[in-house]
């Protein structure tokens, strides 16, 4: 199965297990790490919730674990982590853009937009469907479906 594919079909699986514990996902990816493959599952409160503790991180790894053991959709063997998305968090969602209005950020695009494809500044938040991001010069209206990475920068 295709990484992008299967990324989603975790996040389709885990996501409403999280939301029963009153948690959300904010990221999963797959890297390698020491000749391993590593899932990393980052999540967080629901919006005003108290800040990730460890057994939140805990309780949740349980959870995903058997659930992912149960549907058997990754191939081989893995390890799973689970924390707290952190400062410098990943922007993902349009939701996102909107809770994080103010915070410095970085913006990266698929291809080209503005003549760059990294922009650096304050997030402003959403307007549509662009992301805008002011900048030392002028603002930035960069279009969600060109949104390749976007993080706080802290």
């Amino acid at each position: 199965m295709e990484p992008a594919i299967l990324l989603q079909k975790i996040e389709d699986l885990v996501a409403p297990v999280l939301s029963e514990m009153g948690l959300w996902l904010v990221e999963r990816e797959f890297i390698q790490e020491y000749g391993r493959l590593v899932l990393r599952v980052y999540i967080d409160r629901e919006p005003s919730g108290n800040p990730i503790q460890i057994t939140d991180c805990e309780a949740a790894s349980r959870r995903i674990e058997a659930l992912l053991d149960v549907e058997n959709c990754i191939p081989g063997a893995y390890v799973l982590e689970v924390s707290s998305p952190g400062d410098d968090r990943p922007l993902r969602r349009k939701e996102d853009f909107t809770k994080f209005a103010g915070k410095k950020v970085q913006v990266k695009t698929k291809e080209v937009c503005q003549g760059f494809k990294s922009f650096t500044g304050m997030l402003e938040g959403m307007e549509g469907d662009q992301i805008i991001v002011r900048g030392e010069r002028e603002n930035y209206r960069i279009p969600f479906h060109m949104l390749a990475k976007a993080r706080i920068k802290p």
